[in-house]
C-alpha cells in the first residue's frame, strides 16, 4: 500500500513539473504555425502533367493462362511445376468414444 501511494505521489509531482514547466514557457513557442505553402517558381507557364493512362480492366490477349501442375505427358517431355508440391496430410488416429 506504501509503494502505491509513493507511485501515485511520484506521478502528481511528475505532472505538477510538466504544467509548470508549460506554463513558464512563451506561448508562441509552443504554438507555431507551419508557414503557408510557396509555389514553384514559373509554375504558371510549365504545361500541365500528362493524364494517366487508363486501364481497359482484360487480360493481356498475348499470354494463355499456364497450369500450376502440368499433366504428367508434359511433365514427362520436361515442363516444370510452378508449385512445389503440397505438403502430406497430417492424420491422427481415430477419436475414441468414452
Amino acid at each position: 500500500m506504501l509503494l502505491a501511494s509513493l507511485l501515485i505521489a511520484a506521478g502528481l509531482a511528475a505532472s505538477a513539473l510538466a504544467l509548470t514547466a508549460l506554463t513558464s514557457r512563451d506561448a508562441q513557442k509552443i504554438a507555431q504555425a507551419t508557414p503557408p505553402t510557396q509555389s514553384t517558381p514559373g509554375a504558371e507557364t510549365k504545361p500541365p502533367a500528362p493524364p494517366e493512362p487508363g486501364t481497359t480492366g482484360q487480360r493481356p490477349s498475348g499470354v494463355p493462362p499456364q497450369p500450376a501442375r502440368p499433366d504428367p505427358d508434359a511433365q514427362k517431355q520436361g515442363a516444370q511445376p510452378a508449385l512445389p508440391p503440397a505438403p502430406a496430410e497430417k492424420v491422427a488416429p481415430p477419436i475414441r468414444e468414452k
